[in-house]
């Protein structure tokens, strides 16, 4: 027997916008089903928003997001929760840094560490925070 875990992002209205972003720089395909489609929501306002999406890749990468209705709290907070991606390959690894790039804020560069070929931590314009590195054998 064997479990998988997913990184399941929540956000007010940007969840099909996200996901079609992290769909172009990991690759994959996405599926939605929207808030009529699984609630019966009715209210236009409310109606297209993601009640359950993902972006799933055949290189491993799989992500799941959700838009939070307006009757519900919702806090991105600073720093809620991060993103790990970490990968063997340097070139990999560097290539989702550029595309995750595109509109972000640089934390840390993508560089040479004290603990891996290469590290670095940014938070997307979607507001979430990943962290990319080298996998190295200890």
């Amino acid at each position: 027997m064997s479990i998988t875990t997913t990184t399941h992002l929540n956000f007010r209205g940007d969840a099909r916008a996200a996901l079609e972003f992290y769909r172009s720089v990991f690759g994959g395909e996405i599926a939605v089903a929207t808030h009529q489609q699984a609630y019966g929501t009715t209210d236009p306002a409310e109606a297209g928003l993601v009640a359950w999406g993902q972006v799933h890749a055949e290189n491993g990468f799989h992500v799941m997001a959700f838009d939070v209705p307006a009757s519900q709290s919702y806090d991105a907070g600073d720093k809620p929760v991060y993103v790990s991606v970490r990968g063997a390959d340097g070139d990999e690894i560097t290539g989702y840094w550029k595309g995750l790039s595109d509109g972000a804020t640089i934390v840390q560069d993508l560089a040479p560490s004290g603990w891996t070929p290469l590290y670095g931590m940014l938070k997307d314009r979607f507001g979430v925070t990943w962290v990319l590195d080298v996998a190295v054998a200890y």
